[in-house]
């Protein structure tokens, strides 16, 4: 694994304080010191006078405390010898501005190789004084470069390309339906926490190449993508549980847990996206999710949940799913970048819908478990 820095007119220390300053203030995916990311929803919040999401200026860059562009999802592909290949893939950058220091770009990039049975995962980071944005406003599309990683896109049209030891990806996504914004309108608030604009390209089919030890690979496959961006900080202490689930119904499901610091749930979303992608915030109480399993990760020694039972009972959506690692080791231990400890990975899905048979396929983040 190798790891990125540059910066501009910092010497080492420097960096390091820099780095320290920004990055133990941000409540960024992974973070096991945070409940803040994924927000706690409540049914009588009161939105602040803040503007709707537009699209497609707001899909780029903001003059904002934290914001992310976060991609997962899965591939396939047959190569020359006629072998059938199956990927998952990660691809995140991370933006993070505090007073009048430069910004911050973190960004992680992962594939799980299924067909071999293998997980491997890149980090980097860099720090430059240029991307300030006048007024707070967001430039029209994605344009996110750390080195040679970099996203680009507009109107759900967008590029990724990122490489790492043996692994390379050149990837065009196109949305097939319009973005999901969560919790109704996109806007999200922590009271003295701040507030978060959410929204999530559900279903995003995927081309292009992908180079697996030297050998370039045509590809194809279907995307989750989430973008978030806000004045929102980290409130405390905790981790919590993400689902994303694509189903062979055309439809998705987001979810997510987060704990407290003794564990406990304090906080439970459930989105669902319906074939024509009309999004929908259904009550928690409708939700029961069961572990099936654990894994402990012999890097570190953390235990995790490994496998789940989900269950969903609600007048718009009753679905049973059962939801499984396609590898059981899917840790990232990016202390270098982001500086915290996480498990994100590909897994399948296998269920019913009102007596019908379901599969599907997702991702499952999982932070905040310790040793």
């Amino acid at each position: 694994m190798s790891i990125w820095l540059r910066t501009k007119h910092y010497g080492e220390f420097g960096l390091c304080l820099l780095l320290t300053v920004l990055l133990s203030a941000c409540a960024f995916p992974g973070l096991s010191t945070t409940n803040a990311t994924l927000p706690q929803v409540s049914q009588h919040e009161t939105q602040p006078a803040l503007p709707p999401i537009r699209f497609p200026q707001d899909e780029g860059a903001h003059d904002k405390l934290t914001e992310w562009w976060y991609y997962t999802g899965h591939m396939q592909a047959t190569d020359a010898a006629g072998k059938q290949h199956t990927y998952g893939f990660e691809l995140v950058i991370f933006q993070a501005q505090r007073s009048n220091l430069p910004p911050v770009y973190p960004a992680h990039f992962a594939i799980s190789d299924i067909t071999r049975g293998e997980f491997h995962y890149d980090q980097r980071i860099i720090t430059q004084y240029s991307g300030t944005l006048p007024n707070g406003q967001a430039t029209q599309g994605i344009n996110q470069r750390v080195d040679d990683w970099s996203i680009q896109g507009l109107n759900g049209k967008d590029h990724l390309i990122a490489a790492m030891q043996n692994y390379a990806i050149n990837f065009h996504l196109n949305a097939l339906k319009q973005p999901t914004l969560h919790n109704g309108t996109g806007l999200i608030t922590y009271g003295l926490g701040g507030y978060s604009y959410y929204y999530s390209r559900t279903r995003m089919a995927v081309g292009g190449t992908l180079v697996d030890h030297n050998q370039t690979l045509q590809v194809t496959g279907t995307a989750w993508m989430d973008h978030q961006w806000g004045n929102f900080l980290s409130l405390g202490g905790g981790g919590w549980d993400w689902y994303s689930i694509q189903l062979n119904n055309n439809t998705e499901i987001m979810l997510y847990f987060i704990r407290d610091t003794t564990g406990k749930t304090i906080s439970t979303y459930i989105g669902y996206t319906d074939a024509a992608g009309n999004a929908h915030v259904l009550p928690a109480r409708s939700l029961k999710a069961t572990v099936l399993d654990k894994w402990t990760s012999l890097t570190t020694g953390i235990t995790y949940p490994s496998g789940w039972r989900i269950s969903i009972n609600d007048p718009q959506l009753q679905v049973t799913l059962t939801i499984k690692p396609l590898l059981k080791n899917q840790e990232l231990v990016v202390a270098n970048s982001t500086g915290n400890i996480y498990w994100e990975g590909a897994v399948s899905i296998n269920g019913a819908s009102s007596g019908h048979a379901l599969n599907g396929e997702g991702y499952v983040e999982l932070t905040g478990y310790h040793k």
